[in-house]
């Protein structure tokens, strides 16, 4: 197709704005996709992702449409996941991109990741086109949104479209805006091959299927490429686009949107953000923006029957192949047998992961608290990088321990904003400042550790401003803390799955919770168990659950006194031997409760 008669964009939108269902209707009135094949969320194929009503794997998709000067134009929707531990993936795809659709809520304004993908947007140069959607609903305040998108986007309310994705108003606008204020993509079909790949998805039986946007130049099937961050060379056996399906073409040119199969074996081959390129074009250079996509949250997943050990590395074998941000390695733990230590790119992810594996391959999994990398300096000057607690060097050899920090974005109504400050000094961050939104919301920037945030920050945002305030974040670097490996010792074993690093002020407060805590949860024994928190040699905080006990001098109704004495010894001292050889075993809910522990 003609340069001219292409337009790539994007759809960004915060999570429940209606994204997807935007998404539908296009298909829908483009005739993409047929009355019979139409369904909700038509682009989300995971069970997980029409479930949770979110978008966790990015796709593509082309559609064609006839605009009112009569001319048929070919539309690359480039769709983006919806969370924020997926920010790298959108910044990829609005690189692919020359313009974005901006979604709305009428009902809700705009939220913390809307403005986020929008200041990427703006960085990328893209042409925008801003829209309110649900106009339809009771609670729809059109008017006083269209005024806030305007003072925040400098643009005349009269440009602001208004939508309904459910109902199908306004699509046709869309469209038409689309043909006329997204540029068509430059680029010479001539030159030499520069091609971003946006996503990957792996086939069983064709390998990795790098998902591309070309920039420069003409892919072809037959000819040897090189992916430019691995440095490997393939030959391409098939190019084409994106229907509901992928569907073969003989090449792509520039400015077009499709997939290459090259034989690919490894997924974390094809990563995203990575430059196509000729094999023998020694002067190719990467496009801008590429990273290797590192995990930022850590935790243990542990098969509850210790025989499920090879299932579990099977399980995430094959996961493996289709999300190349996955990482593992195995580990054992004295309390939970044997398992692996993944790393995740944030908790919704490690979520959706641990999901997959507990319905895709029926397994029943323990994941341990999870935990962030950290960096420390060592007394003899050696630099090393922490991810399991278990693993950080004892407090003598440590000179500095550096911890992962973001920067926040909390958007929230006037009348919470002091609790929602409160909320961020009590997780040790920082107010960096603030921007009036409009005349009731306000948008706040703050730095925070990342390790305060991963659990219950965002719940505890959302309950604090009844569900008015958003919340999103980028990771911005480390910094130096007081931080220290607090213990959790039973009957004076340290069980290592219950180790956890937090800062040295709030070691106390929260071992004591987690003793008193675990006091409940654990079943009483026929000895005595001894629960302590400890930071290094020195204990912090101490329960004790009391043994069962057994009247033994029952059957003694009479004689004299030396005999009961004699049954009281005997079993005190089956107690003391039980004691020594006696396991204590640590439920499942414990593990649960510390994701919960308020810190």
């Amino acid at each position: 197709m003609e340069k001219d008669l292409i337009r790539n964009f994007c759809i960004v939108a915060h999570i429940d704005h209606g994204k997807s269902t935007l998404a539908d209707r296009l298909l829908e009135v483009t005739g993409t996709v047929s009355a019979k094949d139409m369904r909700e969320q038509v682009l989300d194929n995971m069970p997980l992702e029409r479930e949770r009503g979110i978008t966790i794997k990015s796709h593509a998709i082309t559609m064609e449409y006839r605009a009112r000067d009569g001319r048929v134009y070919e539309l690359n929707l480039i769709d983006t996941p919806g969370h924020v531990d997926f920010t790298y993936e959108v910044s990829r795809s609005l690189a692919a991109c020359e313009g974005v659709v901006v979604l709305v809520d009428a009902s809700q304004g705009i939220e913390a990741q809307t403005l986020s993908n929008l200041y990427m947007a703006l960085e990328n140069d893209l042409a925008i086109i801003p829209a309110l959607n649900k106009i339809d609903m009771k609670a729809a305040r059109v008017g006083e949104l269209k005024e806030q998108v305007s003072e925040l986007l400098g643009v005349e309310e009269s440009e602001i479209l208004e939508v309904s994705a459910k109902e199908g108003i306004g699509i046709k606008e869309i469209l038409e805006a689309m043909v006329e204020e997204i540029p068509p993509p430059e680029g010479d079909s001539s030159a030499r091959l520069s091609a971003l790949i946006f996503d990957s998805s792996f086939d069983q039986y064709r390998g990795a299927i790098a998902y591309v946007r070309v920039f420069e130049g003409t892919l072809t099937a037959g000819m040897k490429i090189r992916l430019l961050a691995k440095g490997t060379v393939h030959e391409v056996l098939e190019v084409g686009v994106f229907r509901l399906g992928m569907y073969p073409r003989k090449r792509l040119f520039a400015g077009e949107v499709g997939y290459i199969v090259a034989g690919i074996k490894n997924i974390a081959d094809a990563n995203v953000g990575d430059t196509v390129a000729e094999a023998d074009d020694e002067d190719a250079k990467p496009l801008p923006g590429y990273r290797e996509i590192k995990p930022m949250v850590y935790s243990g997943l542990y098969p509850t029957d210790g025989e499920n050990f090879e299932v579990l590395r099977e399980a995430l074998l094959k996961l493996r192949l289709n999300d190349a941000s996955l990482s593992y390695e195995p580990e054992s733990s004295q309390a939970l047998g044997f398992g692996f230590r993944c790393g995740f790119l944030g908790l919704l992810h490690m979520e959706i992961v641990q999901e997959r594996l507990e319905r895709e391959y029926d397994l029943n999994l323990i994941a341990t608290v999870p935990s962030v990398r950290y960096k420390a300096t060592l007394t003899d000057g050696a630099r090393v990088e922490i991810e399991n607690p278990s693993s950080m060097p004892e407090p003598h050899r440590l000179e500095t321990v550096e911890e992962p920090y973001v920067t926040a974005q909390v958007v929230t109504p006037m009348e919470y904003l002091d609790v929602v400050m409160r909320l961020v000094k009590e997780r040790r961050g920082t107010y960096s400042g603030s921007e009036m939104l409009d005349s009731k919301r306000t948008l706040i920037t703050c730095e925070l550790p990342l390790a305060e945030i991963l659990v219950d920050f965002h719940d505890r945002i959302k309950s604090i401003s009844k569900g008015y305030a958003s919340f999103d974040y980028d990771f911005s670097g480390y910094r130096p803390a007081d931080l220290v490996r607090l213990d959790i010792l039973v009957n004076g074993e340290p069980v290592d799955a219950l180790s956890v690093i937090v800062h040295r002020d709030r070691g106390y407060k929260l071992g004591k919770q987690i003793v008193e805590k675990l006091k409940d949860l654990i079943p009483r024994q026929l000895f005595q168990v001894v629960l302590q928190a400890a930071i290094g040699s020195r204990v912090i905080s101490r329960e004790t659950i009391n043994p069962l006990k057994k009247n033994v001098t029952a059957k003694c109704y009479g004689g004299d006194i030396t005999r009961k004495r004699k049954l009281l010894e005997r079993q005190k001292e089956g107690k003391r031997r039980m004691k020594s050889v006696g396991r204590v075993t640590i439920p499942q809910e414990a593990f649960l409760y510390l994701l919960k522990v308020d810190r």
